[in-house]
């Protein structure tokens, strides 16, 4: 008895200090999240004008936290989380350099997970941050195939760990869903199928289902390729809108009918122009399936407007027009040979004769096109019969900056564009010649960038070191799936 009670009397004065410890570490893991989130609640207070409790002198944050300090910083990052809605949040990230940091959007999503009791507000800001995580992080090849569980489950591993990828059964009509996005041609295709709200239902009938690592997984693939298809079928019909004020214009018409858009039955063709190029899509403010619906519906009706005058001029562009035989209404033969025309123009060059300068050229001519919404995180070019996804800061370096940062984030692009059209080409031609020369100097350009990386980090210019980190790695990945073949 009394070898027992000594036993127990020796160990202990040892518990409060291993207690001690452990609270310690815990502490300082949860300072080290706060550091990594607190730039981004910074931001968003001067956006909504919020009132910062700290000085500028003290909001760049010690390594280490006095209890007090910790407390404080803790107290306000809990407050402004019931103030921020998702709909702020995405605004922010989507249009600030604060969207490329990894750590900090994966600090952010730990917190939001970690929240003991979390309200549908904190589910849609995990919804919608894992979406941004998967975004930011997945390599360049998956961004144009049909993603797949495992691809979602590689890519988000630093954030939610090895994940069983077996289908959960609740979660089937998601990837019932996923499986009729590849029929849809057209927004009005998307728009009858009510997907946001069924979504949205199926998330909020999961209840605490919700935040299973497998769960997760299930609900990121199919909110990225849901806002992929409707980012593609909007800019489908913005393309389509573009080229049929282009022939307008050229064959003299300057103003046309808009009421089903709501203005009037005279409109300048040059601010129809405008509202085109500055068509943004509605994910910046909070939506709903019922705001998405609205906004792409003024879009289809703008289309509508295009094509109706478009067919008022049709027999005078009788000589440009292909026949397309009995049966084929106006609207289709003026909607087709806006479309070839457009074509014709921008008809890419193959890819096995493909230069660094044509490549260039090609990714120019595209962007000044069709100039991609302010505020959109992706836009797509095409080069032969490749897809290459292009992010804002480096559509910017071609359509409005210009500096050796710019420079840098083109050449990373074009080399990129370079070795995805070889690879494609060689895939379906069988012939590899282009591909040699395309991984030539898609490595001296790995090389180069690598080496301004540095040079930025050392000259503190942290915007252009994780603009070009990315478009490095992306690069990188390109070229490690061309060695492959």
């Amino acid at each position: 008895m009394s070898k027992t009670i000594t036993t127990l009397n020796l160990s202990a004065p040892a518990r409060p200090a291993e207690n001690a410890r452990s609270a310690e570490g815990s502490r300082q893991e949860h300072w080290a999240e706060a550091r990594s989130v607190f730039p981004i609640y910074l931001a968003l207070a001067k956006q909504l004008e919020i009132q910062i409790p700290f000085p500028q002198a003290e909001r760049i944050l010690p390594e280490k936290a006095e209890l007090a300090l910790f407390t404080k910083i803790q107290s306000w990052l809990d407050s402004m989380d019931q103030q921020v809605l998702v709909h702020q949040l995405r605004h922010l990230l989507q249009t600030t350099t604060l969207n490329a940091s990894e750590a900090g959007l994966r600090a952010l999503i730990q917190r939001h997970v970690r929240k003991p009791a979390k309200t549908n507000t904190d589910r849609d800001k995990v919804d919608f941050l894992l979406v941004q995580y998967f975004a930011l992080c997945a390599p360049a090849k998956i961004y144009h195939k049909q993603i797949e569980l495992e691809d979602a489950a590689q890519v988000m591993k630093p954030v939610l760990g090895a994940v069983d990828t077996k289908p959960l059964a609740w979660c089937e009509p998601l990837e019932k869903m996923i499986l009729s996005l590849r029929e849809f041609r057209s927004l009005r295709d998307m728009l009858k199928t009510h997907f946001i709200e069924q979504g949205r239902k199926v998330k909020e009938t999961a209840g605490s289902m919700f935040y299973e690592p497998s769960s997760l997984l299930a609900f990121i693939r199919f909110n990225f390729l849901i806002r992929r298809t409707l980012i593609e079928l909007m800019h489908a019909d913005l393309i389509a809108i573009r080229s049929g004020l282009s022939l307008l214009h050229s064959g003299g018409v300057r103003i046309i009918d808009c009421h089903h858009f709501g203005l009037s039955s005279a409109e300048p063709i040059a601010k129809i122009q405008e509202i085109a190029d500055e068509w943004k899509q509605p994910f910046q403010k909070e939506y709903t399936e019922r705001s998405v619906n609205e906004t792409f519906e003024k879009l289809l009706a703008l289309r509508t407007d295009v094509e109706r005058a478009l067919e008022r001029i049709a027999p005078k562009e009788a000589g440009s027009l292909v026949p397309l035989g009995p049966g084929v209404p106006a609207r289709a033969t003026s909607q087709k040979a806006a479309t070839e025309q457009t074509a014709a123009k921008t008809k890419p060059q193959a890819a096995t004769s493909l230069d660094f300068e044509g490549c260039l050229e090609q990714i120019w001519e595209q962007l000044i096109a069709t100039p991609p919404t302010r505020g959109r995180s992706m836009t797509t070019v095409k080069i032969g019969s490749a897809r290459i996804l292009m992010s804002s800061w480096e559509v910017t370096a071609f359509v409005s900056e210009d500096g050796p940062s710019a420079e840098d984030l083109r050449r990373a692009v074009v080399a990129r564009a370079l070795v995805t059209a070889a690879t494609e080409a060689a895939k379906e031609t069988g012939n590899a010649t282009a591909l040699g020369s395309a991984l030539s100097v898609a490595r001296i350009e790995v090389s180069r960038l690598q080496e301004r990386v540095d040079v930025a980090k050392q000259a503190k210019d942290t915007e252009a070191a994780v603009n070009l980190g990315i478009s490095t790695k992306r690069l990188l990945s390109a070229l490690d799936e061309a060695e492959k073949l």
